[in-house]
């Protein structure tokens, strides 16, 4: 029966999987629906703050495309709706020429360049030092700076102009078969119907689809800390876009990343790629944060910030105070598979192909949102999604853990780390 509660697809979740899903819906005329269990833009999941990196460097080779063409979506999201939501930069590799992850990341490059100690100080006014010998940096192209509230407000607004229903504080606590299609509940005894449903819910995808179906997915939510350095006086126009700093991401025993200068003038961001597992309704926000910082502690007392100290006394020494620690922090989640990878696939039971899942992007998935939300929305409606040459969608199916629960097989350290105590 067609009411103002039946749809074409509903969409389950609006960070940037969801909101992009529902953008990409819409420009295949669908009729959907977007619910938000909390404040549409909130800041208790993975898809808000002021920045994200985008990078195609992985030792996967089914990523740089998806970011690819990704990236191309940003832009033409961009041209759509009037907004900017990308800041263009190169990419900055940095490790030890002997780390397998960074080779992989090299050998799946199409474009990019070597850069010497030496080289290195040049480009970048002295602000990276390369610790010792067997050190090397890899400069990429396809960097860049993606504001991260703004660019879902972007495709909730695109979405939106061309039709979808969006509506937040709805909780969703069931979704059921029907013979046409599925019906979904919520907490306040509300039902949509739609002939589709796409579960984009993040680090509470576990729980809702536990609560469903009783299958377990193995997704692991993940406490993050972003801190902002104060970068030292007379150097803090050297770390900006505008005079060419790029991204970047160190790999080793821990792994660091970074953006430039952007969102908070004579502040930097660089953050260790890991957490602390959590309950995403039962976090502790002081987890990973010492008051009384100390430079010495460890990451096995659950420091987030004591090794991103390290990293920076030993390569931005120069340019980034430690002394004092971070001057701000933020909260974040991760959603960690097994592998790192993606969970991309048809629920399948007796759901079949009617309700569509994603999860578990393992702390480098918002990148990539425009093209997964596209290929979502693909599936969703012909059963199928085109997806770049390269890329196999079945590198994201749940049944790879049926037979190994860690996943695909990788023959390089995990990028991601969990430090709990």
């Amino acid at each position: 029966m067609e009411t103002s509660s039946s749809f074409d697809a509903i969409v389950i979740g609006a960070g940037i999987m969801g909101s992009c899903t529902a953008y990409h819906l819409s420009k295949l005329k669908q009729k959907a629906l977007l619910l938000e269990r909390f404040d549409f833009l909130h800041s208790l999941g993975s898809s808000h703050g002021h920045s994200r990196t985008t990078r195609s460097t992985y030792p996967e080779p089914f990523y740089p495309p998806l970011v690819s063409l990704s990236y191309s979506l940003f832009l033409s999201a961009q041209t759509e709706s009037g907004y900017t939501v990308l800041t263009p930069t190169t990419q900055l590799d940095i490790g030890l020429e002997s780390d397998l992850s960074l080779k992989a990341c090299v050998e799946n490059c199409r474009e990019y360049e070597l850069l010497s100690k030496e080289k290195l100080k040049e480009k970048f006014s002295g602000a990276f030092n390369l610790p010792n010998v067997g050190w090397t940096a890899v400069e990429t192209p396809l960097g860049g700076v993606i504001n991260p509230t703004k660019a879902v407000a972007m495709f909730q607004s695109l979405a939106a102009l061309n039709g979808t229903v969006l509506k937040d504080h709805i909780e969703v606590t069931d979704i059921k078969k029907e013979e046409k299609g599925v019906r979904v509940i919520t907490a306040n005894n509300e039902a949509f119907f739609a002939k589709k449903v796409i579960i984009t819910a993040g680090a509470w995808t576990p729980k809702l689809v536990k609560s469903i179906n009783g299958v377990e997915l193995p997704i692991q939510p993940l406490h993050c800390l972003i801190c902002y350095w104060k970068i030292k006086e007379g150097h803090e126009g050297k770390l900006t876009p505008k005079e060419g700093f790029p991204t970047f991401a160190s790999y080793g025993d821990t792994n660091i990343y970074g953006t430039p200068s952007l969102e908070y003038p004579g502040l930097i961001k660089i953050a260790l790629h890991g957490g602390c597992s959590c309950d995403p309704d039962r976090r502790n926000w002081k987890l990973g944060f010492k008051l009384g910082y100390e430079i010495e502690d460890n990451i096995n007392n659950n420091n987030l910030v004591g090794p991103v100290a390290r990293w920076i006394d030993q390569v931005m020494s120069e340019y980034i105070e430690t002394v004092d620690g971070p001057v701000m922090t933020q909260a974040c989640m991760y959603s960690m598979t097994p592998d790192g990878d993606f969970i991309i696939d048809f629920l399948g039971g007796k759901f079949g192909k009617d309700v569509v899942l994603a999860g578990g992007f393992s702390g480098h998935g918002f990148k990539m949102g425009p093209v997964v939300g596209k290929i979502l929305a693909e599936m969703a409606v012909t059963g199928e999604a085109i997806v770049p040459e390269g890329v196999d969608l079945g590198m994201f199916s749940i049944e790879r853990f049926r037979d190994n629960p860690n996943g695909n097989v990788k023959v390089y350290d995990a990028q991601v780390s969990s430090h709990d105590s």
